[in-house]
């Protein structure tokens, strides 16, 4: 079976973006209503420390589950931003 390639996402980054280096950080968000919602929570979370957020990519979604119904959802996101000189 051929290797799985990793693919980021970089969101609409401005034109004059493009030649800035991106560095792409994994963050896990948590929820008690929704995956939509976890990941909401991770990139909230990230923007009030990240500057120039270009885009998130979704790289899975998990559940914890409690007397057979969903306590918890986590979205893992693959956040990223341009680099700063």
């Amino acid at each position: 079976m051929p290797e799985e390639k990793r693919r980021y996402i970089i969101g609409n980054v401005e034109s004059d973006t493009m030649g800035q280096t991106v560095k792409v950080i994994e963050l896990v968000g948590n929820s008690t209503e929704s995956w939509e919602d976890a990941a909401q929570n991770a990139l909230d979370d990230a923007d009030e420390t990240l500057e120039e957020i270009s885009g998130i990519e979704i790289t899975s979604q998990t559940a914890e589950v409690e007397d057979g119904r969903i306590r918890s959802y986590k979205t893992t996101v693959d956040v990223s931003f341009v680099l700063q000189r």
